[in-house]
């Protein structure tokens, strides 16, 4: 979520009653007039609308409203059931399927005894009756197809048109004409009236230009009861197959959703109670036994385990936690007593976030997919205007005044035109792609993102924590005359345990190891990209790199500078100390590059990357870590403000970037970049500042998440092309009378299923070491 986003209102509505693209546009167009939006994003697949607004003009009751005026149903989605309602939706779908299918029938069986090739079938003679057809087809037509109806009114009503719209149009137009042939064959049968002067109506042929052998009599009407009535089953047909797969391609957030743990042991008053998950507290001490899953969000108080937290990282091998160590709600305690203290609770919680974000990249819309937005919106219009065209032809030209067999085709042309695959193509793609990441531990905070991830060409790596361990030791400790190495590492021990920075955090760790007890800084500043300034027992110190004593008009001894440049070379990071304006002496810790890393950047290299290591270290250092891991170009000693720039820089180059990193010295660069990639075991700042979240602490997620946005893209044009391919192929066919109604009904039906069906291909993408191929 943006920042923007966070000053405004932002409502996630469940919507109800959209049958195609055009249901989607047209709410989304209605949504972004009203003042006081800011944005709208309406997701057909998903049902669902994402509404950002200002409180101050607007409330979540007038979004609601404004639905409900273009004529479809909204609710927030946290008091709507999105699964039950599914599961209502679908066995409504079916009861109706089987109604209509059932009336149909007979109506299919007296039309495919007409075919010259089914001459031996036999129809019973009541199927072949006009009234009886009329009979079966009224209820198919204004029972079960009086949604189609409602629809099409609404869209309208409003000034637009809809799949609702071709289909009411098409069946009505084939039902009544069957009824008015029926009634007046029946006058000219009871002598009232002739049918002589009816042109196309004397043949004793039947739907599709058939001939009704079984009938009496050569005046005979041609009937298309049946071309509606299968019409409409076949749309329901393709509703019902559309819902199931839709259900699908949803899997991701419900099994997230079912990771969650129900209920919570918590100590209380000295007694320890069952309770609701729900009604867990900040600040409760809860016991989680070996086999349970852990409720909430907490730190380790007592005990250890190893933490099996495979659902949040991917990752298959269990964590060992011990007291002070941070859990995660919904992993797996395997096998020790924990007593861990709560933190954060309900939506607070790390697979809480997770949820949201699927849902938010699943419920945003890539930019591509204001392409088929576009195509949708104008789609219908032109489609009822050459099915007129198509009627005046067959009409007036080719077959003149054959009035059934211009009817037919242009029925054809309504029915196949119908944009449901096109208006499916995008979001559906989108669903699966980002279902299948979050499986992967990787988190798209919007399509947007996971559109742009497959331009990507250059990938630009933090070092510390990213590429390496992030947790590097203290090696040596190196005191300037007057010094020795003890107070020296437990004057800066002290100041360095104040900073999130790993190489601080392994000062510190090392001073501890080492039997030393540290004072209590009085004051600490950090200075991202030069180190830290600090007071210890009354004392200014100042520890980082050269920039850092320069800028502070700190002297450093040429033998100093030697001392340091040995240590660098060896591969080391080496950090000055001073303490009151003097140089103390110098630290050296030792970083490891993670054991996938180099594996990563030779994935990134095959996919046809290039990887660019970019560093606040040294430049002996970084060319160091880079060696082991196979980058071949190196960014060293460049500030906070500098990557940022360094990045701008390989913008104007020409390339696509995406920065890689942990801390807060990277969020400049993380916004900066085309695409940020935070690792999810850095900073809340890096993880905020980021547009792609990577729950493991492996740089495979790198490579994972540009695979991933490659395929999904690759999806959604292969779903854009066969839709508009589907169309600009069968329209023609259709208005030169190569397609039966019932024939493009059941083509468009099966149009949205196979786009819906290939996009869910994307959610069976096989993981190979924690990646997605190669």
């Amino acid at each position: 979520m943006s920042a923007q986003q966070k000053e405004n209102g932002e409502a996630n509505l469940l919507i109800t009653g959209m049958t195609c693209a055009a249901c989607a546009t047209r709410i989304e167009k209605g949504l972004n007039r009203l003042d006081g939006v800011s944005q709208a994003n309406v997701n057909l697949a998903l049902e669902s609308a994402q509404v950002v607004f200002e409180p101050g003009k607007l409330q979540v009751e007038d979004l609601i409203r404004k639905v409900e005026q273009l004529g479809y149903g909204a609710k927030q989605k946290e008091q709507s059931n999105r699964a039950e309602l599914r599961k209502k939706t679908i066995r409504l779908q079916q009861g109706k399927l089987l109604a209509s299918a059932l009336l149909s029938l007979p109506l299919l069986w007296a039309m495919v005894g007409h075919f010259s090739w089914t001459e031996g079938l036999w129809v019973p003679e009541l199927f072949m009756n006009g009234w009886f057809q009329l009979a079966l087809a009224t209820p198919v037509q204004f029972l079960i197809g009086w949604s189609f109806y409602v629809g099409a009114y609404k869209a309208l009503r409003n000034g637009s048109a809809n799949m609702d719209v071709l289909v009411a149009m098409g069946t009505s137009a084939a039902y009544a004409f069957s009824l008015f042939a029926t009634i007046r064959f029946a006058a000219s049968d009871s002598g009232v009236d002739g049918m002589q002067g009816m042109d196309g109506l004397s043949a004793p042929v039947g739907a599709g230009g058939m001939v009704h052998e079984g009938m009496a009599g050569p005046s005979q009407p041609e009937l298309y009861f049946e071309t509606s009535a299968v019409l409409i089953t076949l749309i329901l047909l393709g509703k019902l197959l559309e819902a199931l797969a839709k259900g699908r391609s949803s899997e991701a957030i419900r099994s997230l959703m079912g990771l969650q743990a129900k209920h919570a042991l918590v100590v209380r008053d000295g007694q320890e109670l069952q309770i609701p998950v729900d009604q867990v507290i900040v600040g409760d001490e809860l016991i989680v036994k070996p086999g349970e899953k852990i409720p909430v969000d907490g730190i380790v108080g007592a005990g250890a385990s190893a933490v099996d937290e495979s659902m949040l990282t991917g990752e298959s091998v269990p964590v060992e936690k011990q007291e002070g160590d941070p859990v995660y709600g919904a992993t797996l305690n395997r096998n020790g007593l924990l007593r861990i203290q709560a933190r954060k609770v309900g939506k607070e919680t790390a697979l809480a976030q997770i949820i949201k974000a699927v849902e938010e990249a699943q419920g945003s819309k890539a930019p591509i997919q204001r392409i088929a937005d576009i195509i949708s919106g104008i789609f219908v219009p032109i489609v009822v205007g050459l099915a007129v065209l198509t009627f005046a032809a067959w009409f007036v030209w080719i077959e003149p005044r054959e009035f059934a067999g211009a009817l037919e085709k242009a029925i054809a042309v309504l029915v196949i035109a119908c944009p449901c695959a096109l208006g499916l193509a995008t979001p559906t793609s989108i669903m699966a792609g980002s279902g299948r990441s979050a499986e992967a531990g990787i988190l798209f905070k919007g399509g947007e993102h996971l559109e742009g991830a497959y331009r990507i060409d250059t990938v630009v790596l933090d070092k510390t924590g990213t590429v390496t361990n992030g947790k590097p030791e203290l090696t040596d400790v190196i005191s300037e005359q007057g010094w020795d190495d003890v107070r020296l590492l437990a004057l800066a021990g002290a100041a360095e345990r104040s900073s999130e920075h790993p190489l601080a955090q392994a000062v510190a760790a090392g001073a501890i190891a080492r039997g030393l007890t540290l004072p209590h800084a009085q004051s600490f500043e950090a200075l991202p990209g030069y180190g830290i300034r600090a007071v210890v027992d009354g004392r200014e110190l100042l520890a980082g790199t050269r920039l850092l004593m320069s800028g502070q008009g700190v002297a450093v001894a040429a033998p100093t500078l030697r001392a340091m440049e040995e240590l660098e070379e060896q591969g080391k990071t080496a950090m000055l100390v001073a303490v009151d304006g003097q140089v103390a002496g110098l630290l050296a810790v030792a970083d490891t590059i993670k054991p996938t890393s180099q594996e990563a950047v030779e994935r990134l290299r095959v996919m046809g990357v290039e990887v660019v290591l970019m560093t606040g270290d040294n430049a002996r250092t970084a060319h160091a870590i880079a060696r082991q891991a196979g980058i071949d170009r190196v960014l060293a000693e460049v500030l906070p403000e500098g990557k940022a720039e360094e990045v701008r820089r390989l913008q104007q180059a020409g390339k696509r970037v995406a920065m890689v990193g942990d801390g807060i010295n990277d969020a400049p660069a993380l916004a900066a970049a085309d695409i940020g990639m935070a690792i999810g075991t850095g900073t809340d700042v890096a993880i905020e500042a980021a547009d792609v979240t990577l729950m493991r602490g492996d740089l495979n997620g790198v490579p994972d998440a540009i695979r991933i946005s490659r395929k999904t893209m690759a999806n959604i044009k292969q779903n854009l092309f066969w839709a508009l391919a589907y169309n600009v192929v069968g329209i023609p066919i259709a208005a030169l009378g190569y397609l039966a109604p019932w024939v493009a009904g059941a083509a468009m039906a099966l149009s949205s299923v196979s786009v819906v069906l290939n996009a869910l291909r994307l959610q069976r993408m096989s993981l190979q070491n924690g990646g997605i191929g190669k």
